[in-house]
């Protein structure tokens, strides 16, 4: 295609694309309409994210901000020749490998985050680099259709709670914390997930980061609104918390709540980004009337170029090769023995099933096991052990409200404590102010672990390398009661128990 009219500025009031132009847009968008169906686990996945998530409504909104993105460009791209160009399959390869990878080790965000990168993929594929480099900043924005973020929901939690408390001292409030708990004489506040203040540094990310591009022409510029865009919301939700708090001291705890469930959520987030954008306004530095981008600058002949028709189903052929390798994956895992029972302890007599008030969350487990262990002392533990033929969406060891702690439980974390012999440890306080200590270990393979992480390495490594797929979660739980002595409980218990490894791979039948 020739261009012979100058200047980035140039902008037809009536853009047209050829012929050539609309075959390419057919074919990309056929193509991604069958990766979404291909991938449509993934897609329905999403889906109840965005859709249920509050941490991820944003995401609602990404995809009509793209098409905005791209739309705003359509005279520009009208005189960019698009050419499909094979090199791109390495993205639809790479995201398809990335889709592998979480599907093994059963982590939604790489599944996510690959079926985005062969979306990316086939665009470049199908329209060339020069296109793709017209559409950079669309196409990487669609990095923000990925929900991720949810691991800054514990530091939150600790800044904020870092913020509240000297707020409160200051203004004479009478507060002590405990982990994640603030009590004032008339009530007891939990820093929860939810108002860490996560939801709204997240957003606010896509939020900055699409100002910054729009608005902002100089790198500086761009980068010190950014900032300000994730800082401001921490401080926000930190004072927003504070005075919460505050009001319950002076009314009562339901007034304040109640309040605060209305000020909190999107009107809390529209006051936050109007605060953001009003001490960014000063520096906006783009005119509004700027072109984009410079067509001129986008003609260079494309090589490696192949038939898009071609194309089109070179990225349907190579996406469709990782589904059929996690199928083959799937197939070699063995089903567990037929029978297991949790054993004998030496020193310490079973008298039932765990306590009803707790019950750890191993959703679609192919064997749980429960039961309370009482010693001559009076002391009682809780022994669980969830077991696993293999793992897969819906039937994972490790993930967002599996294990000690449920979504939305009655029981909440206080603190994470020292390691228990390789377990991970935590303190967490049940309805009446009822506290439990509860240590976990997880056995995947030959390995015995408390760490989420290793888990999902571990998992990664037998389903991809071979092995046996099995995997099990052993829990330890003891209530605190006065005396305070429920870690003691749980040492003695352990060493009576003996190798808590032995006791995983009998009860999954890995050994």
């Amino acid at each position: 295609m020739s261009v012979a009219l100058p200047g980035a500025a140039f902008a037809p009031a009536q853009p047209r694309f050829d012929a050539r132009w609309r075959l390419h847009a057919a074919l990309l968008t056929g193509t991604w309409a069958v990766l979404l169906l291909l991938f449509r686990r993934d897609v329905a996945d999403l889906a109840a994210i965005y859709w249920t998530n509050t941490t991820f409504g944003h995401c609602l909104f990404i995809a009509p901000v793209i098409a905005w993105l791209v739309w705003q460009r359509r005279a520009g791209l009208a005189l960019v020749d698009p050419a499909a160009w094979w090199p791109g399959l390495a993205l639809v390869g790479a995201g398809g490998f990335g889709w592998l990878l979480g599907d093994a080790a059963g982590v939604a965000l790489f599944r996510h985050a690959g079926l985005v990168l062969m979306l990316q993929g086939a665009a470049v594929t199908l329209l060339g680099p020069n296109v793709a480099r017209a559409l950079l900043f669309p196409l990487a924005y669609m990095a923000f259709l990925v929900p991720f973020g949810d691991f800054l929901e514990a530091p939150l939690q600790a800044a904020t709670v870092a913020m509240v408390m000297p707020l409160l001292h200051l203004f004479g409030v009478p507060a002590s914390v405990d982990g994640v708990l603030i009590a004032i004489p008339n009530g007891l506040f939990e820093v929860a997930e939810a108002c860490s203040g996560a939801k709204f540094v997240i957003a606010m990310a896509a939020f900055g980061v699409l100002v910054a591009n729009v608005c902002y022409v100089s790198w500086r510029r761009r980068a010190a609104f950014l900032a300000m865009a994730l800082v401001v919301p921490v401080l926000a939700n930190g004072l927003r918390a504070f005075g919460t708090i505050y009001a319950a001291w002076w009314t009562s705890v339901e007034q304040a709540t109640g309040m605060d469930h209305i000020v909190y959520g999107w009107v809390f987030f529209a006051i936050v980004m109007a605060a953001v954008l009003a001490i960014g306004w000063k520096w906006f530095d783009r005119d509004p009337d700027a072109a984009w981008f410079d067509p001129l600058a986008l003609q260079t002949p494309v090589r490696r170029r192949i038939d898009a028709p071609v194309a089109a189903l070179l990225v349907l052929a190579v996406a469709s090769v990782f589904p059929g390798w996690s199928s083959l994956i799937a197939a070699r895992a063995t089903p567990l023995a037929a029978t297991a029972e949790l054993p004998q302890v030496p020193g310490w007599h079973r008298i039932g099933p765990a306590t009803p008030a707790w019950s750890p969350n191993f959703p679609g487990a192919d064997r749980f096991l429960a039961a309370r262990y009482a010693d001559a002392q009076g002391r009682t533990v809780d022994l669980v052990v969830a077991a696993y033929a293999s793992q897969r969406e819906g039937r994972e060891l490790v993930g967002f409200g599996i294990g000690a702690i449920r979504e939305n439980d009655r029981w909440v974390r206080v603190a994470d404590l020292p390691p228990y012999r390789g377990g991970h440890a935590l303190r967490m306080t049940g309805p009446g102010r009822v506290e439990r200590v509860t240590v976990t270990w997880y056995r995947i393979g030959d390995t015995l672990t408390g760490s989420e992480k290793r888990v999902k390495l571990e998992t990664l490594k037998t389903r991809l390398l071979g092995g046996n797929q099995a995997g099990a979660a052993v829990l330890l739980s003891a209530g605190q009661g006065a005396d305070g002595h429920a870690e003691a409980a749980i040492v003695d218990f352990l060493d009576a128990l003996g190798p808590v490894e032995a006791l995983a791979d009998t009860i999954s039948g890995a050994r």
